[in-house]
């Protein structure tokens, strides 16, 4: 049976998990560093689609995390990486900001209101209804209706903000057509994260503070599943789904391994 011991590789969420509002959470940088001294090849997931990987790299440095931009893997860039393999330097529509729209580019697609391959839905502070209007009659006019993520809300100091959900539950009530959505709990961002950093399922792990996305879609797509209490989780949501994670931690601190003690350390060798 596999174990914590087997794990090679690693994806963690990031918002109640390494981070909160801005602040890194006890044991975030000891982990992060240990990573990064032991070579463990690891990447750092959100469904936030707004931010660039360079965006989030900043802040996760703000926050005291050297993270570098190529250890992030977005929703965005799951969303853009399907689509490149879906068809190849295709067009979109974009309801979204830099985070979506640079992912796309820079998979080779052309952004356009003319007839596009696909409508993606991401997430965005600045939702226009002339925007939706122009996705409801883009979808209804055969386009392929593609979201980044499933959140239907997001926080902010003031409080909740409607989320892609929200945007595309209204596009589906005009258009009767459900996206198809790319990032948590779909497993598909986890296997596109795997191949970016050439990692197998059977040896790695997923650490998330969710157990309707991050853990339900670690397990689906067979990693050593993490639940960590620092986020949005309580020991109290255990008996709330039909199954469970391999690990449930109080944070991630618990996961770095501890330094030897004097007495375990090889004794100095004396000069003869």
């Amino acid at each position: 049976m596999r174990t914590r011991a087997d794990i090679e590789c690693w994806l963690t969420d990031m918002d109640g998990v390494l981070v909160h509002e801005n602040h890194a959470l006890p044991g975030a940088r000891e982990l992060i560093d240990h990573w990064t001294d032991t070579f463990t090849p690891y990447l750092v997931l959100t469904n936030n689609s707004i931010f660039t990987p360079r965006d989030l790299a900043a802040r996760l440095s703000a926050s005291g995390l050297n993270v570098p931009e190529d250890r992030i893997w977005t929703s965005a860039l799951a969303t853009a990486d399907f689509l490149a393999s879906q068809k190849p330097g295709g067009s979109a529509y974009v309801v979204g900001q830099a985070g979506i729209i640079t992912a796309l580019h820079d998979a080779g697609f052309t952004m356009t209101d003319t007839d596009p391959d696909f409508v993606v839905i991401g997430e965005t502070r600045q939702y226009s209804f002339e925007a939706i209007t122009t996705a409801v009659r883009l979808i209804d006019g055969g386009a392929r209706f593609i979201a980044t993520n499933p959140d239907p809300t997001g926080p902010s100091a003031d409080g909740i903000l409607p989320a892609t959900g929200a945007i595309t539950a209204l596009v589906t009530a005009a258009t009767g057509k459900v996206p198809y959505v790319v990032g948590k709990p779909n497993p598909m961002m986890f296997r596109s994260a795997l191949r970016k950093i050439g990692a197998h399922s059977e040896t790695t792990g997923m650490i998330g503070d969710r157990m309707d996305t991050d853990i339900v879609a670690g397990m689906e797509a067979g990693l050593h599943t993490v639940l960590v209490m620092t986020g949005i989780s309580d020991e109290s949501v255990l008996d709330v789904y039909p199954f469970r994670p391999d690990e449930v931690l109080y944070g991630v601190g618990e996961l770095v391994p501890e330094a030897p003690a004097e007495s375990e350390l090889d004794p100095p060798t004396e000069e003869v």
